[in-house]
């Protein structure tokens, strides 16, 4: 959790405070306005305002939570309140405790939730769940009232004094909201009802008290916001205070019991207790003392100080308590403290004089120059003059600087330092008051008339070794404790005092004084600091205002101290009318001459800015155009250079291309090479196979033809015995040679068909590597090459086959002629004997023998012939098919060469 703090005039973020974890619900400041105390459940924080910076923190128990902790008015004391009805007072500046409020009565004891406190800081009320409110004496530290509110009342939800402008701050009407939303004003000292705001039916959740009284804002529980007047409300409130009396006697405080305490609030009339004759208050109207009634009006202040008591303690230590200071000086200067009169200078805004002040002024803290901004602006709303008064900011700065937490009392404290210790400051205005600064002329050279002759000597004025001291209330040559120390004394004597300290200062320094020669030596010595006891310039200052002589003396041409007037502030008009007003004409003239002049100079600044413009314009025309001029040349060579990288490119991508092309060449010869070699190690492969077949079938002949040999010598042993088998084991040889014939035809068919099938698929092998044009003529070429071996092989095949069977049935023929010769038919069908016809017959057998034996020669040497051709074609084909090979790995423009 964090705290920020907002500029009210300007909305601005000065700045934030962290340091809480749970929610803060009560914010209380000191009456000088330099330090805040801010509360949440668990812990309560003390902030310096001046530099936002956490000073102290309040640690308590888990089990002791906080009710509230605040500031008591116009002391340094702060109060805390906690949940078990424990109440502590704590020194500000030490935070040591000074005191604690006793236990309440049992008879009415309550949980305190809500707290007020009046003015002067010596009442406090708290109250509860309780329709029982207790009032408590700060000052006898002793609870002396209880009231009892109407029994409607069952809790009180908040508690609040009304200011009223004639009690002196000792607030008699206290404001209690209450459960029910109704606010009732009670007057604590009667104890009678005054007035009430809400009702059942528009109740009121939360309420406010303006400072001065006059208003009442509250948010209802429906979530409007009603303002009430007071006096409207009532005109009790606002009655003239009663004739002036003094309390001769007064009840002792041993006399107060707990039953005697409680009082009732009534409705009727007003009600007080009843007092016994014993103890009667006796009282006497004070008669006015005519000779002393200006030394009591003088020495009696408000708050109940004297300032008699107060010049005594001065004098005894020389300064007032630090922690006291703001307080006695409010009660010096006995300020008024008029919010609404403030509020209405406030509200005119920064006077025009003052707009441009940190030009002039420029102070590092932005929030000090606001604040002197805005007083000086009060100022100047106040009286005109004050508009034109040159040293005003140096005069309010070091007040500024004080009260820069409290602009009220900031501005009415400068405004009482100019009513009073100013006199006839303006009366030669816009010089510096002459008749001042001789006053101080007269007195120093009655005190000192050799530095006054040294002054004179070497050309220094008044103007130089006085008003400096002046215009600025000695804050340039003084440190921060001794301007406070010497004002002190200023406030606690009479107006005067201030010239003569202008002139102890002088009197103390005549050491420093008397060695300077130069007036640059003079200037810098009033305008800056010097190694003076500040203490010693006081004393010789008293010692001056004792042994001026009278005629001479400032005080007797000085007015005594006058306060600023409550309600409203008093007319300043204490300097020459006429000058102001004719300043005020002159410079409402020169404002008038000045907006004709910047009126016209504006014109003029207008006509210059359009031909400026035009100039600029052209210029920026010629410019842009001298722009793309270039532009476009530049882009021209961009497009030139781009178009050459382009030509590179397509060189370096057609080089790629290329290169790509080579290796994808290279890449299908290795293929076609892998591919043919593959094929002719196939080949290889097949006309092995075709060799170890013809190999196997000259094998299988010879085993044929030596079969056939014993055959034929077993016909011969076995010529009747084969007789009858002869057809058979014929027919069984032709079955052989058929399917020898048809083995050897289907071995070759299936050759062919593997040929053409490895042709087909080296074709769409180069099909799909971008040479299906060549491939395909070379295909054709290959098909129609294949398609004529295939017919003069099929032809060679059929022919073989013709010729085959040709053999085979003349061989058939062959033998059936021989065997009708070697075996003649009778007509009864008997066979011959077995006499010389038998030799005969064998003879027959033996030339059909050899006869048989020649064909199968013949058809041996036939065979022979057919596998010389067979192999021929097979060598014909390779080396085709490497011629082809060849050509293909050789470049396009060569094979078509070629081909040509």
């Amino acid at each position: 959790m964090f705290l920020t703090c907002m500029e009210t005039v300007t909305k601005e973020l000065v700045s934030w405070m962290r340091g809480h974890e749970s929610s803060v619900f009560s914010i209380s400041v000191h009456a000088s306005g330099r330090y805040a105390i801010t509360t949440s459940s668990d812990t309560a924080q003390l902030w310096d305002l001046d530099t936002f910076q956490r000073k102290r923190k309040l640690n308590i128990l888990q089990s002791v939570g906080i009710q509230k902790v605040f500031f008591l008015p116009l002391s340094n004391t702060i109060l805390s309140c906690f949940k078990d009805n424990s109440i502590f007072a704590w020194e500000c500046d030490t935070l040591s405790c000074r005191y604690q409020l006793p236990a309440p009565p049992e008879s009415s004891s309550i949980l305190y939730k809500v707290f007020a406190v009046t003015r002067d800081g010596r009442i406090l009320a708290a109250g509860g769940k309780s329709n029982h409110l207790h009032l408590w004496c700060l000052e006898a530290k002793q609870l002396f009232r209880i009231i009892q509110m109407p029994t409607k009342v069952r809790a009180i939800r908040h508690l609040e004094f009304l200011p009223d402008s004639f009690d002196a701050g000792s607030n008699q009407v206290l404001g209690v909201l209450s459960q029910d939303g109704i606010m009732r004003f009670v007057n604590i000292q009667t104890c009678k009802l005054l007035f009430e705001i809400g009702s059942l039916d528009e109740g009121i959740s939360s309420s406010v008290i303006s400072p001065h009284g006059r208003y009442i804002a509250s948010i209802m529980e429906n979530g409007s916001l009603n303002i009430y007047s007071v006096q409207a409300l009532t005109q009790e409130i606002n009655k003239p205070p009663p004739p002036l009396v003094k309390v001769i006697e007064d009840l002792p405080k041993s006399k107060l019991n707990s039953g005697g305490l409680k009082i009732k609030v009534t409705t009727g009339r007003v009600q007080r207790p009843a007092k016994s004759r014993e103890n009667k208050i006796q009282t006497r109207i004070l008669k006015q003392d005519l000779a002393g009634s200006f030394e009591n009006k003088e020495n009696e202040l408000s708050d109940g100080l004297n300032k008699k008591r107060l010049q005594v303690l001065l004098k005894g230590y020389g300064e007032y308590p630090m922690k006291y200071r703001m307080f006695i000086w409010r009660s010096l200067l006995q300020l008024p403290e008029n919010h609404t009169a403030f509020s209405s200078l406030e509200d005119k805004g920064v006077h025009v004089a003052f707009l441009n002040l940190q030009k002039k002024y420029p102070i590092k803290s932005g929030k000090l120059l606001r604040v002197l901004q805005r007083t000086l602006s009060a100022l100047a709303h106040w009286s005109a003059i004050f508009s034109d008064t040159p040293y005003l900011p140096l005069l309010a700065f070091p007040f500024v600087k004080l009260f820069q937490n409290n602009q009220l009392i900031c501005f009415e404290v400068v405004a009482t330092l100019i009513i009073n210790w100013c006199q006839h400051w303006f009366e030669y205005f816009p010089n510096p008051p002459i008749n001042i600064l001789s006053m101080i002329e007269n007195v120093l050279a009655f005190h000192d008339k050799d530095l006054l002759q040294h002054f004179i000597d070497h050309d220094i004025t008044s103007q130089l070794y006085a008003w400096p001291l002046l215009e600025t209330v000695f804050s340039e040559v003084l440190t921060r404790e001794e301007w406070l120390k010497l004002f002190d004394n200023v406030f606690s004597n009479h107006p005067s005092f201030l010239l003569m300290t202008v002139v102890a200062y002088n009197i103390c320094s005549r050491a420093p004084l008397l060695n300077c020669s130069l007036k640059d030596d003079f200037e810098y010595f009033f305008h800056h600091r010097n190694n003076l006891d500040i203490s010693v310039v006081i004393r010789e200052v008293y010692h001056l205002m004792d042994t001026t002589p009278t005629d001479i003396h400032p005080n007797s041409m000085l007015h005594v101290f006058v306060a600023l007037t409550k309600g409203q502030y008093p007319v300043f008009n204490q300097y020459p009318k006429f000058i102001v007003d004719y300043q005020t004409q002159e410079r409402e003239r020169i404002r008038i001459d000045e907006l004709d002049y910047l009126r016209e100079r504006q014109m003029v600044e207008d006509m210059q800015a359009e031909v400026d413009q035009q100039r600029v314009e052209d210029e920026a025309w010629y410019q842009k155009q001298e722009l793309l001029r270039k532009a476009e040349e530049t882009r021209r060579e961009l497009l030139l250079q781009e178009e050459e990288k382009m030509i590179q490119q397509r060189q370096r991508l057609a080089s790629v291309k290329r290169e790509l092309k080579v290796k994808e060449m290279h890449l299908q010869d290795a293929t076609r090479r892998r591919f043919l070699k593959l094929q002719q190690d196939q080949r290889e492969m097949e006309l092995r196979r075709l060799d170890d077949e013809i190999e196997r079938k000259v094998h299988m002949r010879d085993r044929e033809i030596a079969t056939t040999a014993k055959d034929l010598e077993m016909r011969h042993l076995e010529l009747e015995s084969q007789k009858r088998h002869y057809e058979k084991n014929l027919i069984r040889n032709q079955e052989a040679v058929a399917k020898e014939m048809r083995e050897d035809a289907n071995a070759f068919r299936r050759k062919v068909d593997l040929e053409e099938h490895m042709f087909h698929k080296l074709i769409e092998t180069d099909q799909t590597q971008n040479q299906k044009t060549q491939e395909w003529e070379e295909a054709k070429e290959k098909d129609f090459h294949l398609k004529s071996e295939k017919k003069a092989s099929a032809l060679a095949d059929a022919s073989r086959k013709w010729f085959l069977e040709k053999e085979i049935n003349d061989a058939l023929e062959h033998a059936e002629h021989l065997y009708s010769k070697a075996v003649p038919s009778y007509p009864n069908g008997q066979v011959a004997s077995s006499g010389a016809p038998r030799t005969s017959q064998l003879d027959d057998i033996s030339e059909m023998d050899s006869s048989t034996c020649i064909s199968l020669n013949q058809r041996r040497i036939q065979w022979d012939t057919m596998e010389r051709d067979l192999v021929e074609r097979v060598r014909n084909l390779r080396q085709r098919l490497t011629v082809q090979a060849r050509n293909r790995r050789q470049p396009p423009h060569l094979l078509a060469t070629q081909r040509a």
